[in-house]
């Protein structure tokens, strides 16, 4: 059975919402999904953040990146590009990056904004960037996704988004993520 990592940061809870649906989409089709999130970057040396979040996910280990057997990477957006936790951990990847652990993986990017204009797509295309220099083999949505055509509020040909409100996930940005982690571990299973 294929481990799909989910891993993700979310502030306010929409990019985990996306990390839910793409779960179920990677279950769906009898691939292990294994949800996992960053801590805040702190802003001084004398605060420190406990080993096990008091809710949520817990923490991802860079052990469990490298034996992933493909990657779903998830932020919201911060002027258009990935959030500093998320950026944080993945510049800790050296030693996995040296070890060439992750190439040839099937990967994928998701992200959240509060608002139209945020810079989705852009953000996409950011998280894209260090998966490509640990030579993953990248994963978007195709239009054959019939909600790509029809989406009012997230969804990219480039991964998963969410336009974050308090109604939660639409139901084409559920459906697009889903779509997304079956179409991750259905690859993953080819590959295997």
């Amino acid at each position: 059975m294929a481990k799909i990592l989910v891993l993700y940061y979310s502030q306010s809870g929409g990019t985990k919402a996306l990390a839910d649906s793409i779960a179920l989409g990677i279950e769906s089709v009898g691939c292990e999904s294994v949800l996992r999130t960053v801590p805040k970057v702190q802003t001084t040396n004398q605060q420190t953040t406990p080993s096990i979040p008091e809710t949520g996910d817990i923490y991802a280990s860079y052990q469990e990146l490298a034996e992933c057997d493909a990657l779903v990477l998830g932020s919201p957006t911060r002027f258009g590009n990935m959030a500093a936790p998320l950026k944080y951990f993945l510049d800790g990847t050296s030693e996995i990056w040296l070890k060439s652990k992750l190439a040839g993986k099937p990967a994928a990017v998701f992200t959240s904004t509060g608002s139209m204009h945020g810079g989705q797509e852009s953000t996409l295309l950011s998280m894209m960037l260090p998966l490509l220099h640990h030579g993953m083999l990248l994963l978007g949505l195709p239009y054959s996704e019939p909600e790509l055509h029809t989406t009012q509020t997230g969804g990219t040909p480039y991964g998963a988004s969410h336009l974050a409100n308090d109604k939660g996930l639409s139901k084409d940005e559920s459906a697009l993520a889903f779509a997304l982690g079956k179409r991750i571990a259905e690859t993953s299973l080819k590959l295997a």
